[in-house]
């Protein structure tokens, strides 16, 4: 649970739920639900005020933060990108890791659109990657979230900025994390970004709804839209 008490307001209430290694889980829900609140949970940036985040059994908050991060990779709703070069956004400011950087950008479908670029991976893109377009600077972040492939990668609507291309090649990337055996929790809207998960939990009013493999989750989400679709008819 994680409430604010300056605001007597709680954001996620009783949340409990267990993903194997190697699963993938798709998160859910209308807006306001919760979801981006639980992702940085999940990713360690943010602490519950009651309960736990447990990662391989040990709570987030013994694990040191350098260890923490070669372990998890979090791919944020609000990207930050920082006045360097595309490489060492991608690789963590971490020195000699360049082949790294370029399977990370492999994976995340964007080594040919940096190569491109007038300095390839050493261009410059700014504060904020100002000098990139939104769904470019989607697919950098991308990259730097799946550097290193690590054991737990959260991703929040990773494909708002992305067009089509963007968007085949973040199913590709998810599929191809899943085969490393890394697991993956996704938080999106777009039917087609969670295709391939193996559960689904979906969050309304900071609470879970519903938690199950995906085939159970659609199938419950597509009977209760259904007598909403005759009463509109």
């Amino acid at each position: 649970s994680f409430a604010i008490a300056s605001q007597q307001k709680v954001l996620l209430r009783d949340v409990s739920f267990r993903l194997e290694a190697g699963e993938t889980l798709g998160i859910v829900g209308p807006s306001g639900a919760g979801k981006s609140t639980l992702a940085r949970h999940l990713a360690g940036v943010m602490q519950p005020s009651r309960g736990t985040v447990r990662l391989d059994g040990a709570d987030l908050s013994q694990w040191g933060h350098d260890a923490l991060g070669d372990h998890i990779g979090y791919l944020p709703q609000d990207i930050e990108l920082f006045s360097d070069t595309v490489a060492a956004n991608i690789g963590r400011f971490k020195t000699n890791v360049d082949q790294e950087v370029i399977e990370a950008a492999r994976l995340a479908g964007v080594h040919e659109m940096i190569i491109r670029l007038p300095q390839g991976y050493e261009t410059q893109i700014g504060e904020g990657g100002a000098v990139l377009s939104g769904g470019y600077r989607q697919r950098i972040a991308l990259a730097r979230a799946v550097f290193g492939t690590p054991n737990l990668i959260i991703l929040d609507e990773p494909s708002s900025n992305l067009d089509a291309d963007g968007d085949r090649a973040l199913s590709d990337c998810a599929i191809e994390l899943k085969r490393r055996g890394s697991t993956v929790i996704i938080v999106s809207h777009r039917p087609s970004t969670l295709a391939n998960v193996d559960k689904i939990l979906l969050l309304r009013d900071g609470a879970v709804e519903a938690f199950g493999m995906r085939n159970e989750i659609v199938a419950l989400l597509n009977q209760r839209a259904a007598p909403m679709a005759v009463a509109t008819q």
